[in-house]
């Protein structure tokens, strides 16, 4: 029993953490106390589609079926891309800088002051679901990529973040953005624990 325990643990430790660096080490971010955060989902793949194109279509062609006339469809995909900024990303940076004692590391878009650019680079999304009497968390894949800002060729470290899980409690997120945010907000104490881990 306590090795079935012990092999679950190591599981979930697997999932919650990144694989192995693909770039770098992560001890290289030792004593960076500022990250300036770019976020990219350029050619990210949406769960059971070739395409972000095709997701995309998939679900807007559901909805001027079943409801004609009324611009369901393209309200969807404008609100499919305005989440990243409005949901996503807030979500992210809340999520990472909580994670340090006394603000001793802070994250944030634009954030002129840093000299290193932290690069989050989402490649894989799950949308999961939400229909009241059943439900599924959904779930990003994000490579994780710290450079020099004056110098991007000068990668300290990049990584995969797999799987990152995101629920809300009470059952509020009914609504694919909010629930993907959640899997930025994941993602990013991910990230952090890592760092704190393992860059010492």
């Amino acid at each position: 029993m306590k090795k079935l325990l012990l092999v679950a643990v190591l599981m979930a430790t697997s999932i919650t953490f990144a694989q192995k660096a693909t770039e770098g080490k992560i001890k290289n971010l030792k004593g960076i106390s500022e990250y300036n955060l770019v976020f990219d989902y350029e050619n990210v793949k949406v769960h059971k589609f070739d395409t972000e194109e095709e997701f995309l279509k998939d679900k807007m062609d559901k909805r001027e079926k079943k409801h004609p006339g009324e611009g369901r469809g393209e309200k969807f995909k404008k609100s499919w891309f305005a989440d990243r900024e409005n949901l996503y990303e807030p979500k992210f940076i809340e999520s990472f800088n909580k994670r340090f004692d006394n603000q001793s590391v802070k994250a944030d878009k634009g954030l002129e002051s840093a000299k290193h650019t932290m690069l989050v680079k989402t490649t894989w999304i799950y949308p999961g679901y939400n229909i009241g009497i059943q439900k599924s968390p959904s779930k990003v894949t994000a490579t994780i990529k710290v450079y020099e800002t004056a110098n991007p060729d000068n990668v300290l470290y990049s990584g995969v973040f797999k799987n990152q899980p995101g629920a809300t409690f009470g059952g509020g997120d009914f609504n694919s953005g909010i629930r993907i945010a959640e899997s930025y907000a994941k993602l990013a104490k991910s990230v952090a624990k890592y760092i704190i881990k393992k860059a010492k």
